[in-house]
């Protein structure tokens, strides 16, 4: 009722409006009513419709601000892009740029409008641009390519593009592409390579290096784990004294030999019976050196098989003979830089002796089934048992290795000669096998000590110290008692030594000869003999060498 009433009331407030739309369907030509409604019916129609057109009106222009922001936001965001927006015709006519293109291109955008977009592309790349734009009008749907872009001023840039194929109508292909300035990108592309190459390069360097490194590592472990092996070896051979023991003159006379050659590389013979410790000699020639920051090598080669002998001096390679599965590292390598002791050489087979000449010589050697040299700096010092001119005449050693080791020969006098020195070596081994087995041993009596100074030991001082740990293994109290009877050697051994004896003094008497009987002076026997003038006049004392009168020639 409500309603009506304001109906009725804005119907009079107009008349002008009821009497306009009363005369239109009147005047209405060939207008046929079928329902004839009321005039204010009708206005009240028209007055809704009016309202829903003003509040449309209102959406249309509430809708234009949204859309004119909503532009303006995107060509603020199309202009001021990070990468440069180009509208191609299939001409490559430039349609539409945005500001970053034209800034790109150094060009304001209305100068560019309608520009053939080839223009600003180098000449070396502007192949690759037809070709580019003919694959994208073709249809694909996106392509790439780097190339090089000029600017108005001449100047270039690397650039990359990314263009797609829109299609305006059926007839009117257009093509967008988007260009990116990529110099900054190419700048660190060529320093990433550049440090790449130099990375590339510098792991290379550094590999060779360790590779290197690792190489002498290994050589240098391999030879560490020879130089382990032997010295556990040599640990359980040990010398059996703790040190040199004996203060005789024939002992004081060997060590200072040693004392003299020791600072020298000169290859040393030592010569004496067996057990009289030459390898004790030959340690402290050693231990004299300057070499003695490196192990003394030594090789037993009475204890070696001739078959074995030479791949032990030398070395092999693997598959050098049947059996050499594993490459061997020999003892003169091994002994590179220091000493190499060849104990019992008299031992040493005739067709290794020639290879060991070489070695001498020249400083150099090849491993069994090897061709390649290799050069060695080591010292030798040869030790035996044997009379070695006598081998010679036996045909069983070399003379020119003789000639080669004997350049220096010092012998070691056997025990029978040093009976002073035998209270001292008793004494001694007595303290070490009584500490060795736990008791207390304190005492020798006199005449066990006689017994043992008037035995003429043939085995010297390595039978000395076998029968002084026997009796103190059977010792059951504090003194010390021989389990062992000392018998006198027989007649055979009582011939070599006076053998030996004898050698010793024809030897002293042949110098004496030669030099006139004259004992000092650098011409005299006793430097020809490497003798001090004292001991020589002793041993001839001993000896029972004397100058005969010559004969009345009346």
């Amino acid at each position: 009722m409500k309603k009506q009433g304001q109906q009725e009331e804005q119907s009079k407030r107009d008349p002008e409006l009821r009497d306009r739309a009363e005369g239109q369907l009147a005047r209405a030509p060939g207008a046929t009513v079928i329902d004839k409604k009321p005039a204010a019916a009708i206005i009240h129609e028209l007055q809704v419709h009016q309202i829903e057109l003003e509040m449309q009106n209102e959406e249309l222009r509430k809708m234009q601000l949204i859309l004119e922001e909503s532009r303006s936001k995107y060509l603020d965001l199309y202009d001021f892009a990070p990468v440069g927006y180009f509208t191609l015709t299939d001409k490559s006519l430039i349609a539409e740029v945005n500001l970053t293109g034209a800034g790109l291109l150094g060009v304001a955008r209305q100068k560019l409008m309608n520009g053939r977009f080839r223009r600003f592309v180098a000449p070396g790349d502007q192949g690759l641009w037809d070709l580019h734009l003919l694959s994208v009008l073709k249809g694909e749907e996106k392509r790439t390519c780097d190339l090089l872009l000029r600017r108005e001023d001449g100047s270039t840039f690397p650039a990359h593009l990314e263009s797609i194929r829109l299609e305006v109508n059926s007839s009117t292909p257009v093509v967008r592409t988007m260009v990116s300035d990529v110099t900054e990108r190419k700048h660190i592309e060529e320093a990433l390579e550049t440090a790449h190459d130099k990375l590339e390069q510098h792991v290379e360097e550094r590999t060779i290096e360790l590779r290197t490194a690792l190489s002498q590592i290994n050589i240098l472990k391999e030879q560490c784990e020879t130089e382990n092996i032997y010295f556990r070896h040599e640990n359980k051979m040990k010398h059996r004294f703790e040190n040199i023991i004996g203060q005789s003159d024939g002992l004081k006379y060997v060590l200072y030999r040693a004392e003299q050659v020791a600072p020298a590389n000169t290859t040393v013979l030592i010569l004496g019976e067996t057990g009289t410790g030459k390898e004790l000699i030959a340690a402290a020639i050693h231990n004299m050196s300057p070499r003695k920051e490196r192990p003394l090598i030594t090789v037993n080669c009475a204890a070696l098989p001739c078959n074995l002998i030479e791949s032990e001096l030398f070395g092999r390679e693997k598959g050098a003979f049947t059996g050499a599965d594993t490459r061997q590292v020999g003892r003169f390598e091994v002994a590179h830089g220091s000493t190499l002791c060849l104990d019992e050489i008299g031992e040493l087979p005739l067709e290794v002796q020639a290879k060991l000449l070489r070695v001498i010589q020249h400083n150099e050697f090849e491993r069994l089934g090897s061709s390649h040299t290799i050069k060695v700096d080591v010292r030798i010092v040869a030790t035996t048992n044997r009379d070695l001119e006598e081998e010679i005449r036996k045909g069983r050693f070399r003379q020119d290795l003789y000639y080669r080791l004997n350049v220096f020969p010092i012998t070691v006098p056997p025990l029978r000669q040093r009976r002073e020195d035998i209270p001292l070596m008793v004494q001694s081994f007595v303290e070490r096998y009584a500490r060795k087995l736990g008791k207390q041993i304190t005492s020798i009596p006199k005449e066990t000590m006689k017994t043992l100074q008037d035995y003429p030991w043939p085995g010297n001082v390595r039978e000395l110290e076998s029968i002084i740990e026997r009796a103190a293994i059977l010792c059951p109290g504090p003194v010390l008692q021989l389990t062992d009877k000392l018998e006198i050697p027989s007649p055979s051994l009582s011939a070599t030594v006076r053998t030996l004896e004898e050698t010793e003094r024809n030897q002293i008497v042949k110098i004496l000869s030669e030099t006139g009987w004259r004992i000092e002076g650098n011409d005299g026997a006793a430097a020809i003999l490497g003798l001090h003038p004292s001991t020589l006049r002793a041993r001839m004392h001993k000896l029972g060498i004397a100058r005969s009168e010559p004969k009345d020639p009346s």
